[in-house]
């Protein structure tokens, strides 16, 4: 399988695109005729310039409003065709793509667009070139791919084939399906895209809110499936357009495109093997088992500030690593681990934000199997220099440098905390925290699309629809990214401004930035109790969001003072309850919560969220006066 993506889905002048392209692993380029005339290099020039990165033209695109002209408007286009079959000589490349016609003097008719695209057949084939038919979705007469496909089978020529575009269909809730029928090697070229699904204009929706395979709503598995099942062979691409990644890095982007692609190809192969379209076999997604570890970055006086914090939520200093300024803080089935070490990736991050998660530890299934499918879907690995007595413990570089370990069982890398640290006597463990419930990153909106993709192509797990949260500054994005069995959750909140919380937070950071940690509890009140006695200071809400839970829920006066009092916040749904008590922000706005689930509630509390962002705000411009 050949590997592509068109230099529209890219920010960046042409080279750049390129280069962006070339780095991220792909073998060819649908080139965007845009591109190509904004240029200053001639055909020639440009074609070995893509060859000099690495890559082929797989694509001139496009030719619009080609077929059923009436004259004089049939010979220009004619005409206009055969000047741009001498460009893509000039340029290197065999195939051209001809969208269905929107021109408002075009003419209806399967013959009449079959007689022109058999004609145009003679000609590219004199050119040396072939020509794809593309169905729009907002075609004059042409919009449905099992038209296009019955206008190509007329012609009848060698030169002339089907292109198929999953948003053209999926985009118009067209079935794949019709794809099936069609033999594999009239099927020129494939071109993939996702979409949130929005009730739009198609044109708009297309044009501006396309997205990578896996960071929308269509079924893009399933038209490359309808695709594999026909036999067909050729390159597999991606057109995206979208306004957000126009603006975004193009090596972002481009590293989006080419792990979205495989991960695809990976995941129609293992649903229908029996149809393989070409693609290495990976490693299934691994099953993450639990959070490992979540380490800090840190210098002396703000460890000693951060230790105080975990002390009065029950945590207790467990172990010291044998070499470096390395300590482990442990309650329940939590490990906080705490670096002071004057070198290596922590420090680089304390130096670029302060105190702050410079890396977090997952157990899965197989940690190898993780590695060698992180690494296949165009992940780096991440290494440092190791001293006596320490393990190799496999990581990655995730999104906008944060780094993961991968940690498991069998391998007894999960023995590292026995091999590489010593134990400390600080006494038993005396806390009510069990578990890491749930992890709330932090990044630019622009860059949410890409966290969502890594963690969801990478591990075992889905996303929920993305849902908005109001704070006094703006609105924050947010999505849920969860295992099937809840043992790893994820909230990823994407800023859109400076001014909301979220958006201060991220303000000149880097790395993993993670701005709360949830951690469980099985009671509760018994838990705020606990933490008031170790000299926690929760946040506290004003009467006003008790008032309205009196309201909401029907509670007594009785019960609404007892959540008052523990500075406690309740959301419930149909399936149970949900209990929140916060930490007061530290560092710039990292916090903790200390959650308890009833029945089978499943949220976040997100009802609860513009509330607690509030708070926080107006305490730490409190504190900052």
């Amino acid at each position: 399988m050949k590997t592509s993506i068109a230099t529209v889905s890219i920010a960046g002048d042409l080279p750049q695109k390129l280069a962006a392209i070339s780095a991220a692993g792909f073998d060819g380029i649908e080139i965007f005729e845009q591109d190509f005339i904004a240029h200053d290099g001639g055909a020639t020039d440009v074609g070995k310039m893509v060859r000099d990165h690495g890559l082929e033209i797989l694509l001139f695109q496009p030719l619009r409003d080609f077929e059923g002209l009436p004259e004089p408007q049939r010979a220009r286009a004619f005409d206009r065709a055969k000047r741009k079959f001498d460009v893509m000589n000039r340029l290197g490349t065999d195939l051209v793509l001809i969208c269905s016609s929107v021109h408002p003097k075009a003419l209806g008719g399967i013959d009449r667009a079959a007689s022109d695209l058999a004609e145009l057949g003679d000609i590219a084939k004199a050119h040396g070139v072939r020509v794809g038919y593309e169905a729009l979705a907002w075609g004059r007469y042409i919009n449905d791919q099992r038209d296009a496909w019955e206008i190509v089978r007329r012609a009848d020529h060698p030169s002339v084939g089907l292109i198929v575009d999953s948003f053209h269909t999926l985009g118009r809730k067209l079935s794949p399906d019709s794809i099936q029928s069609i033999p594999g090697d009239r099927i020129f070229f494939v071109q993939l895209a996702d979409a949130p699904r929005i009730d739009m204009d198609l044109l708009y929706w297309s044009r501006h809110f396309r997205n990578m395979p896996g960071e929308g709503d269509l079924d893009v598995t399933g038209f490359l499936k309808a695709v594999a099942a026909t036999g067909y062979d050729g390159p597999i691409s991606l057109e995206i357009f979208n306004d957000q990644f126009r603006g975004g890095s193009p090596e972002l982007i481009a590293r989006d495109g080419y792990r979205s692609l495989m991960a695809l190809a990976d995941d129609v192969e293992r649903d229908a093997p029996q149809s393989r379209i070409g693609i290495q076999p990976m490693p299934a997604r691994p099953r993450v088992e639990r959070v490992e570890f979540i380490e800090f970055t840190a210098d002396e006086p703000s460890a000693a500030e951060f230790e105080q914090l975990l002390a009065s939520l029950g945590f207790r200093l467990a172990a010291r690593h044998i070499n470096k300024a390395v300590a482990v803080w442990q309650q329940g089935g939590i490990r906080i681990v705490i670096n002071k070490d004057d070198s290596g990736f922590a420090r680089s991050c304390f130096e670029k934000h302060g105190l702050g998660v410079c890396d977090i530890g997952l157990r899965v299934d197989s940690a190898k199997a993780a590695v060698n499918r992180a690494t296949r879907l165009g992940a780096e690995p991440f290494r440092q220099p190791l001293n006596d007595g320490e393990m190799a413990l496999p990581a990655i570089h995730a999104v906008s440098g944060s780094i993961m370990h991968l940690l498991d069982e069998p391998s007894g890398l999960s023995d590292v905390w026995d091999v590489e640290f010593e134990p400390v006597e600080s006494g038993p463990d005396a806390g009510r925290l069990q578990t890491v419930d749930h992890i709330a990153q932090t990044m630019d909106y622009a860059e949410m699309l890409s966290w969502s993709l890594f963690y969801t192509a990478q591990f075992d797990l889905t996303k929920r629809p993305v849902f908005d949260v109001v704070d006094p500054g703006g609105i924050v994005r947010s999505q849920v990214i969860e295992a099937p069995d809840g043992v790893f959750r994820l909230t990823l909140n994407g800023a859109e401004s400076k001014d909301t919380l979220a958006g201060q937070f991220i303000s000149g950071r880097s790395a993993s930035a993670v701005q709360h940690i949830a951690l469980s509890c099985d009671d509760i009140f018994e838990t705020a109790a606990e933490l008031r006695s170790r000299g926690f200071q929760p946040l506290v809400l004003p009467g006003n969001y008790y008032d309205d839970l009196a309201a909401r829920f029907g509670f007594d006066d009785q019960e609404i003072e007892r959540l008052k009092q523990s500075a406690i916040l309740y959301d419930e749904d149909e399936l149970g309850a949900f209990y929140q008590v916060y930490s007061r922000p530290v560092a710039g706005g990292f916090f903790f919560e200390i959650v308890q689930r009833t029945g089978k509630y499943a949220g976040y509390g997100g009802p609860n969220a513009p509330f607690r962002t509030a708070a926080m705000k107006r305490l730490m411009r409190q504190e900052a006066t």
